[in-house]
């Protein structure tokens, strides 16, 4: 992606949403990590229905520490693949708890040692928590970013971050990447995005478009 056109995308994307945010609802980085945690292949909107009453029973991580592991399967059944988001979430305060004071970790390869935590994890921890510039790639930002020329169709998840880490300014990543979200999530949907609408419509590389213009 040449700078003209990146710079094109980052202007619509700040005249489109120019408070983009991280929607899960937190109130320190342990909350963070553990909702980031829930949230795969799970909406934000599930896991924050979750975390309401989850963050009361268990608000730090010495009371995740305590719970058993049936009790916490229990309590997050309500989202998807909870078996082992609760086996992880268990070994991960033990972790914390034995290896990181209880603290967690802004480190990257500190963060992806932990049980449950990829890099897109580690990188949104690092990114909303620690204001660390990174550039987590979930769903939402691999479509718009191949949509729209930034990766190849074909590119994995890390090739498609190198890619935008390339071609985005660093002091834009953390911001960017919360934009990108927010466009794939509420503009430029999977399936029936407002392409009518779109004012980036000419780069789109996905033919999905022709259905809906």
């Amino acid at each position: 992606m040449n700078k003209e056109k990146t710079n094109r995308v980052l202007e619509y994307f700040d005249e489109l949403f120019p408070n983009a945010y991280c929607e899960l609802n937190h109130e320190s980085d342990f909350q963070l990590l553990v909702a980031v945690m829930l949230s795969a292949q799970t909406t934000d909107k599930k896991v924050n229905q979750l975390t309401e009453n989850l963050f009361k029973k268990y608000p730090t991580v010495e009371a995740v520490s305590q719970a058993s592991l049936p009790e916490l399967e229990q309590d997050i059944k309500t989202i998807g693949l909870y078996r082992n988001k609760a086996k992880n979430l268990l070994a991960l305060s033990h972790v914390l708890i034995e290896q990181f004071d209880g603290i967690v970790p802004s480190d990257q390869k500190q963060l992806e040692s932990l049980p449950g935590v990829g890099r897109k994890t580690a990188n949104v921890v690092r990114s909303v928590a620690f204001d660390i510039p990174a550039f987590a790639v979930d769903t939402h930002v691999e479509r718009i970013s191949k949509r729209l020329g930034f990766a190849k169709r074909d590119d994995n998840v890390l090739t498609v971050e190198k890619k935008l880490c390339r071609s985005i300014p660093r002091n834009r990543w953390n911001k960017s990447h919360h934009q990108f979200i927010f466009f794939g999530r509420y503009f430029c949907k999977a399936t029936n995005p407002s392409c009518t609408e779109c004012k980036l419509v000419d780069m789109c590389k996905d033919p999905i478009k022709n259905k809906y213009l």
